[in-house]
């Protein structure tokens, strides 16, 4: 994309991460665009400068071409990450678009994610996954307090900054309470390994759907190894037939809050906020024990509508996002055909379920 009278901003190829470019590019007139951090089919993230302030951030820029259902996510991940601010959260900073190209500006976390970590090893103690686990329910207890729930915790989208302090991020297949839990194509979105039982099935997620996700990037941070492993189908549905292997003699009852977490019935599982408080408290005390449970959401939420949350300190970020939805409501209108009306038969064998994009029964996609 172009910046007037700074120069141009060429989207570098995945491989190209980490590389520089001799030239000065700015996006916006304020953003000087650094190295590559991080590129994938639709978009690529840049380290960048804000030169108002001197901040360091990161700043995501579409290519030219993206999809519709890539800018629909990227309207999601705007609208919820505008109601959210919250230390445990990647945080939004800007967002508009040059020459149609849209960006986003967010905070810059300097660390490896969970995933990367888990992969070096080796696993975390049980005390580490106590204080990790405190300091992500927090963040997901004031994420649910917005009425959002995030659909995708997973270790990938765990970044860990300084002194190991873990930030959640990537909303774009976040939810309101009153949106619907399905896309346009009647498909339940997740990553196969993290989904809750009640994604797989079809039924409505809610708060717990997050709980339980974040008991096994929990196990799997404590273990060194994925809970259920294998292709998406395999993963999915391995769920359906046998609870999570919490190991047996952790000390100071972890074992009983990631049991509590993982349970395949949503109403049975501890609030996030119930979880902060205990992993967070001194084992030995009154404190450490689980709240209420979660009640499952009563209603399925229309598709498109989301709510704002209650006022906040943030009304740039809100003033921000109002513009770059609209880029993308008009690229998203111009860019996209008109989807044709479906003529799939409905699933009739696992041969079926296998072909991508991959669906358990007839509500559910994973990735």
């Amino acid at each position: 994309m172009r910046c007037p009278g700074r120069g141009k901003v060429t989207l570098m190829a995945p491989d190209q991460a980490g590389a520089t470019d001799d030239a000065i590019r700015v996006v916006a007139g304020r953003y000087e665009v650094g190295p590559v951090l991080g590129a994938g089919s639709s978009a690529v993230v840049y380290r960048a400068r804000d030169l108002r302030c001197g901040d360091a951030v990161a700043i995501k820029c579409f290519r030219p071409g993206a999809t519709e259902h890539d800018l629909r996510q990227q309207r999601q991940e705007m609208t919820a990450l505008a109601q959210l601010d919250h230390p445990g959260l990647v945080r939004l900073h800007d967002g508009g678009s040059e020459d149609g190209c849209p960006f986003v500006v967010t905070d810059l976390v300097e660390g490896p994610t969970l995933a990367e970590r888990i992969a070096v090893g080796p696993p975390l103690a049980p005390g580490a996954v106590r204080r990790l686990g405190a300091q992500l329910a927090e963040a997901l207890a004031h994420v649910h307090a917005a009425g959002i729930v995030h659909r995708d915790v997973k270790p990938a989208n765990v970044l860990l900054g300084d002194g190991g302090h873990p930030r959640l991020a990537d909303f774009g297949i976040s939810r309101t309470l009153d949106a619907t839990t399905a896309t346009a194509s009647g498909c339940v979105v997740g990553t196969a390994a993290y989904l809750a039982p009640e994604q797989v099935r079809g039924e409505l997620v809610g708060p717990a759907t997050d709980v339980y996700a974040l008991g096994l990037v929990l196990l799997e941070a404590l273990t060194g190894r994925r809970e259920f492993p294998g292709l998406a189908v395999e993963s999915a549905t391995a769920r359906l037939y046998r609870s999570p292997a919490v190991p047996d003699g952790l000390p100071a009852g972890l074992g009983t809050v990631l049991t509590a977490m993982t349970r395949d019935e949503p109403r049975r599982r501890p609030s996030a906020e119930a979880l902060a408080v205990a992993l967070a408290a001194d084992p030995a005390s009154p404190a450490a024990a689980l709240g209420p449970a979660l009640p499952v959401p009563s209603r399925a939420v229309r598709h498109g509508r989301h709510r704002l949350g209650r006022p906040g300190s943030r009304a740039a970020s809100r003033i921000a996002l109002a513009g770059f939805i609209a880029v993308l409501a008009s690229l998203s209108a111009a860019a996209a055909p008109p989807a044709p009306r479906s003529t799939a038969p409905p699933l009739t064998s696992v041969a079926d379920a296998l072909e991508p994009p991959h669906r358990i029964g007839p509500s559910v996609r994973m990735r």
